[in-house]
């Protein structure tokens, strides 16, 4: 039971392990709480649905899933972000929080607000060890979460591009300085973030077959509750929170019921800010910087 219990822990902690760093991208580089992130996990999720209901291919409904998230965060970058960084902090967090409301609103209108359900391409396969059942969907989606966060690693580290972020997430004015163009690399920063949340609907769409106009509020919150917890603005400590929360929220379900989820997270959470505000791996002490 416990060792069932750990590995389904495990898989749902690689849909939040996208959704972490997704936020520790937009946080760490441009210090910027986006709000609009449920949204962007719930078009890639939902968007998927839609595209299969309506007669395409898996791999061509998740496509234009991620296509559609991708144009919807590089909106938010440009209405948002851009237009309004040199204003008051606040500003840009509300506008995402106004794209938030848009998007779900606009999926409610057009499909409604009932959680529908969605095929999965891999039908009922599962890997059997032991008592111990395997999802393969499930592995698929922590496989490629912890491999993607492996390839994002190695952008920032070794192309121009990662190391135009890397510049942004120290310092913005002297990445400017320093001939970095924040205009440039902020897009496809958002583009990058965006996909990542679009890719975690996908995947959670994949493994739980539903969705629903709303499916990526509670995610997003227990991803942004992972970057925290691992510490804000470090890629790797995300990876680490979302793990934890997942293991933390399924063990939850297990010893008590699905009621008390949230208490069991969030007292989690804030107990162990209390004790290491700075998050597991944001301490400086410890040699690690942003990203």
């Amino acid at each position: 039971m416990i060792a069932q219990q750990l590995v389904n822990g495990l898989m749902l902690g690689g849909i939040y392990v996208l959704v972490a760093v997704s936020f520790t991208l937009f946080f760490g580089c441009l210090n910027f709480l986006n709000f609009s992130v449920p949204a962007l996990f719930m078009l890639g999720g939902f968007l998927t649905w839609a595209g299969v209901a309506a007669g395409l291919s898996w791999p061509l409904a998740v496509v234009l899933a991620l296509a559609v998230a991708a144009l919807a965060s590089l909106l938010v970058e440009r209405l948002t972000w851009r237009l309004q960084r040199g204003g008051p902090p606040l500003i840009p967090l509300v506008s995402s929080l106004g794209f938030l409301i848009l998007f779900e609103n606009l999926v409610l209108v057009r499909w409604g607000s009932d959680a529908r359900a969605i095929p999965s391409p891999f039908g009922d396969a599962n890997w059997r060890i032991g008592e111990v059942v395997i999802g393969l969907p499930q592995l698929f989606g922590l496989i490629l979460s912890i491999s993607l966060v492996f390839g994002l690693q190695a952008l920032l580290k070794r192309s121009k591009l990662g190391r135009g972020i890397r510049s942004l997430a120290e310092n913005a004015e002297t990445a400017t300085m320093l001939g970095v163009e924040v205009d440039r690399v902020a897009p496809r920063l958002f583009l990058l973030a965006g996909l990542f949340c679009a890719l975690a609907g996908v995947l959670f769409s994949l493994s739980y077959q539903l969705v629903s106009p709303y499916m990526g509020d509670q995610v997003a919150l227990k991803g942004l509750s992972a970057m925290v917890l691992g510490g804000m603005g470090n890629i790797w400590g995300a990876v680490i929170g979302g793990l934890i929360i997942g293991l933390v929220e399924i063990f939850a379900v297990g010893a008590l019921s699905a009621d008390h989820v949230n208490v069991v997270v969030f007292g989690i959470l804030l107990l162990s800010l209390i004790v290491k505000p700075t998050g597991l791996f944001g301490d400086p002490a410890l040699g690690q910087q942003k990203l």
